[in-house]
């Protein structure tokens, strides 16, 4: 036999089996133990750092979904709020404040006597007033009297009549003795008692005119009441 390859077993010969191959478990080719340490393998020690690392992890996931639910709910929670109040009607425009009262808005004037109309009954006198609505809706004079008994009195023109704000209206009020007994000989502080009305309220007030309008009055009262009298005789 010639040749330097190894020598072929020939037929009805086989392969010596080495040293290792007679002492090799039969079994060490098929399963391979998993790894003790290997991340994420069963029974592995939860104080290895691969353990550790995962559970911060899942920690971390965590945290971060309670934290994702708490940011939702307060945004559901605000978004009904909102549309609550979008809703829900709301006032634009503030109530309109109340208008004055009358009296507050109203100015009574007095600017002296006046010869009466003629044909008029005896005992008879006039005066002109003025009055005036400073601001706030028409002012109307349902009612015009005076206080003293003996005396009565009518107004030109006649009540009721109004009067719009910013302007004036003079009205003459004549007077007339029904019975001088009754009647003040000098008066201090003469008034007039007036009845207004607005879109307020309705008041009855006293405007003073002044003293003179009270000496005016004490010289047409004497007058009426005296046995000269004039153009203001006694009936």
């Amino acid at each position: 036999m010639s040749g330097v390859g190894p020598v072929e077993p020939g037929e009805g010969t086989h392969a010596w089996e080495t040293p290792e191959s007679v002492h090799a478990p039969a079994h060490a080719s098929v399963h391979a133990p998993a790894h003790a340490d290997a991340p994420g393998a069963l029974g592995a020690d939860a104080s290895t750092p691969a353990a550790r690392l995962l559970g911060g992890l899942v920690r971390r996931h965590a945290a971060h979904r309670r934290a994702a639910s708490a940011v939702l709910a307060t945004a559901v929670l605000l978004a009904g709020g909102g549309y609550l109040y979008a809703t829900r009607p709301h006032d634009t425009e503030q109530a309109a404040p109340a208008p004055p009262f009358p009296s507050q808005v109203v100015d009574v004037s007095y600017l002296g006597e006046v010869a009466v109309p003629p044909g008029a009954r005896p005992r008879t006198f006039a005066f002109d007033i003025v009055f005036g609505v400073e601001s706030g809706p028409p002012v109307t004079v349902t009612r015009l009297a005076q206080p003293y008994l003996g005396l009565s009195l009518t107004s030109d023109p006649r009540a009721p009549f109004r009067t719009k704000a910013g302007s004036a209206r003079k009205v003459v009020i004549t007077m007339r003795v029904t019975e001088c007994g009754k009647v003040p000989k000098n008066v201090g502080l003469p008034f007039v008692d007036v009845t207004l009305r607005n879109a307020r309220a309705i008041q009855v007030h006293s405007f003073i005119l002044g003293t003179r309008y009270a000496h005016d009055l004490s010289e047409a009262l004497q007058v009426a009441c005296s046995n000269d009298s004039g153009n203001h005789q006694n009936t």
